[in-house]
């Protein structure tokens, strides 16, 4: 009777995985990027945006370029900054909320085409509090890194459509 049920379990997995294999879906973070076999990243010098999009292509086996060629795919950061935009103030006239605004444009250079320029914008809310001036810049570093996750995610979904 265990057996029996092992089986019947183990049948239900197999099939499962088969569905969600045969529908197309991956794991997030694990796009198919085979028409890249390798990409050449530039960007300014310490770029945490670029750190991470190297370690997602990595990640996704896409061999990484150390200089540019033309017959190569080429990726360019060209910027990404962050801005506060204040939303809200205390009695007092401290900024209590703000708008974190993170923009990023890049190029993408394919072989035998034009240089494709993309740009856009992703937004968060942040409560400050001068109180807790150290808690919230913590807060504020962990934002950063998760809106640089969410670009890079964005690149690379950008990347696997073309």
């Amino acid at each position: 009777m265990a057996a029996r049920l092992f089986l019947v379990r183990l049948a239900i997995l197999w099939l499962a995985a088969s569905l969600l294999t045969g529908c197309g879906f991956h794991l997030r973070g694990s796009l198919p990027l085979s028409q890249f076999p390798a990409i050449y990243v530039q960007s300014e010098a310490h770029s945490e945006l670029a750190a991470l999009l190297k370690q997602r292509f990595v990640q996704n086996k896409v061999g990484l370029l150390t200089d540019y060629q033309q017959d190569k795919p080429a990726l360019t950061l060209v910027r990404d900054t962050l801005e506060r935009r204040t939303l809200s103030l205390f009695a007092n006239g401290q900024v209590a909320e703000y708008e974190l605004i993170y923009q990023v444009e890049y190029f993408i250079q394919l072989p035998g085409r034009e240089p494709q320029r993309y740009q856009f914008e992703l937004f968060r809310d942040y409560q400050d509090d001068p109180n807790k001036a150290l808690a919230k810049a913590h807060e504020l570093e962990l934002l950063l890194s998760e809106l640089r996750q969410q670009a890079a995610n964005r690149i690379i979904r950008q990347l696997a459509r073309l």
